[in-house]
């Protein structure tokens, strides 16, 4: 084996967004030393995008929140099919995560006497966000950062991992390469946190940052962790659509939650049409009702834009289908009408929404103090992952963790928005609690040199096979246009089937991928790299979703469109068999204990 620069931690945390930095930071504080590893540079993870708030029941602006709701709301949004016990302990722990922020130095915005203001938000029952403006995520990764950069914690910024490493059965390292230079880099851990969160870029229209391919799920799933809900991928409903160079861009759901409305080309507040019936008791009866909700008026229920983000992308859907979309294929969001509601609206909306304001006018010369906006769902979350144990993270390989968006169990069938905030930072700081204390009681362990010899030469077959052939990004956006046409928001079997199909043909193709140059700031290696994650989630979200013939949540089958009581207690699972096949099956799903079912009927 080549002598390959190698790093030695007791914890290797991959992944610098929320959930990366919490983990790092609660490791180092429980003693271990602690390797941080980024794809990009420190304080641009995905995490800055997060625009509208961190849920948690801190009841500041409506004292009627508590745990007990944000627990029932997050399982209702869920489907039920959440891990209860994940649920729970977000909802009983996220405030306690909040005030460490702030003790930490996040500048939240203020209620009148001086506590942290909380907003309204999709699925959630009262104001319940904590926010920066539109710019929470931001001020997250801040605060995380500026904290975690005094704990003595080892950074590899601008570092690609491509495999795990194992003694045995356990995970004792992991192998990657410096993106600038392309040299390779061999880590030596004693466990090993993947925060490395979602796999938006397998679709052609997301949210998601470049560095979203899959790269943890697919790094767990090749060491032999088990992949849970990967079916059930969350289309955010409102994406910009126009101009075509920020189509799917993110529109904070902060922005119905101060009022925003949707509309389509007949002017006509579309979401009155369909309120499903679980939701239809906390449901606005008329608009007036929905603004009152909005402006804080306890007796109000909210607007039915503050839905859950599934069943809104999919009303936005039948308007297109339907033909009463907006000119550019989307519909109309429209946060000017609250002129006539209130005075200086203009300036109301910048205080509140200074990012949304800043990105329609510089990227697509629309004032939305004046003007709606035209938005239409975009890829945003997998609310699948890698599955972990409720209490420590740990999944069913000793010694890898696994925390925030490539994690999966607390969000169901469905994540409310804001949840996923504060989901980084619960089980970002368990993340890091528990592979500390894994770590404390195992030796260094050892690695074969085959395996590290292995991992090289894959890495660098692309390279071997020169630029004869087809390029990385042919492949990359074949998969990503196969992807949204055939496994997207609505579903079905043949689809599908024709989807495994082009998956097959995609891996034959990404087989023969060359590029050439060298490994000094070479993209289209990293790209050609990057295919191989891509290709595996794309496979475990489309052979998950034809296992689960219902629909639920996140996952929408026009074949099989109602509920299946056989799949509500259970989660499509995927594991990778020894001869390299992915194999589906069925997880049963913990029965709820009696104290949470109570709760959950208080609560309807």
């Amino acid at each position: 084996m080549p002598d390959y620069q190698t790093h030695e931690h007791d914890v290797l945390v991959v992944g610098a967004g929320g959930a990366g930095l919490r983990a790092a930071i609660e490791a180092s504080r429980a003693g271990a030393s602690v390797g941080l590893v980024c794809k990009s540079l420190l304080g641009k993870a995905h995490t800055v995008m997060a625009e509208g708030g961190i849920a948690a029941a801190l009841g500041n602006v409506d004292d009627r929140d508590s745990w007990k709701v944000h627990f029932a709301d997050t399982m209702r949004g869920g489907q039920y099919v959440n891990n209860w016990r994940m649920a729970e302990l977000h909802a009983r722990e996220a405030p306690d995560r909040v005030r460490e922020l702030e003790a930490w130095g996040a500048m939240f915005d203020r209620t009148k006497d001086g506590r942290i203001l909380q907003r309204n938000f999709g699925g959630h029952r009262y104001p319940r966000l904590a926010h920066v403006g539109d710019r929470t995520g931001l001020e997250m990764i801040r605060t995380l950062q500026d904290h975690g950069i005094h704990q003595g914690i080892d950074v590899h910024m601008e570092c690609t991992i491509t495999r795990l490493l194992k003694d045995g059965d356990r995970v004792v390292g992991a192998f990657g390469y410096e993106r600038e230079r392309g040299r390779f880099k061999l880590f030596r851990s004693r466990a090993v946190v993947l925060a490395t969160g979602g796999v938006g870029r397998a679709f052609k229209i997301t949210s998601n940052s470049w560095e979203y391919t899959g790269d943890g799920h697919t790094l767990a799933y090749d060491a032999g962790a088990e992949l849970i809900d990967m079916e059930f991928v969350q289309f955010h409903p409102t994406g910009m659509v126009w101009p075509p160079s920020v189509r799917g861009i993110l529109v904070t759901e902060g922005v119905r939650g101060e009022g925003g409305v949707l509309r389509n080309n007949q002017q006509r507040r579309f979401m009155f049409d369909d309120i499903p019936e679980n939701y239809r008791a906390q449901t606005a009866d008329d608009e007036e009702e929905g603004w009152r909700y909005t402006q804080g008026d306890k007796n109000a229920r909210r607007p039915p834009e503050l839905l859950t983000r599934d069943h809104v992308s999919r009303c936005i859907v039948r308007e297109l289908k339907e033909g009463r979309g907006s000119p550019h294929g989307g519909v109309y969001l429209d946060i000017s009408w609250i002129k006539d509601r209130i005075p200086n609206a203009a300036e109301h909306i910048k205080k509140k929404l200074p990012s949304m304001y800043h990105q329609f006018k510089q990227l697509a010369d629309i004032d939305i103090t004046r003007e709606p906006m035209e938005v239409g769902p975009t890829t945003h979350y997998i609310m699948g992952g890698v599955r972990v144990d409720a209490e420590t993270q740990m999944s069913n390989v000793p010694g890898l963790f696994a925390a925030g968006e490539c994690a999966a169990g607390i969000n169901g069938a469905n994540r409310l928005g804001g949840n996923s905030l504060s989901d980084l930072l619960v089980f970002g700081k368990r993340a890091g609690e528990f592979a500390a204390a894994f770590a404390r009681h195992e030796t260094i362990g050892t690695i074969d040199d085959r395996q590290v010899d292995d991992a090289a030469r894959q890495a660098l077959e692309p390279f071997d096979r020169g630029t004869q052939g087809e390029g990385p990004y042919q492949v990359q956006y074949a998969l990503q246009d196969m992807m949204q046409d055939l496994v997207g928001i609505v579903r079905n079997e043949p689809e599908m089937r024709r989807a495994l199909d082009c998956l097959a043909r995609l891996r034959e193709r990404a087989a023969s991928v060359g590029v050439g140059g060298h490994r000094e700031y070479n993209p289209g290696w990293h790209a050609a790299l990057d295919l191989h994650n891509l290709l595996t989630v794309s496979e475990a979200i489309t052979r998950s979703a034809i296992a689960r013939t219902e629909s639920r949540g996140g996952h929408f089958r026009e074949d099989h469109p109602d509920k299946d009581a056989a799949f509500s207690t259970v989660n499509i699972a995927v594991r990778r068999e020894s001869d390299g096949g992915m194999a589906v099956s069925r997880a049963a799903n913990p029965a709820m204990p009696d104290e949470l079912k109570s709760i959950i009927e208080e609560m309807k």
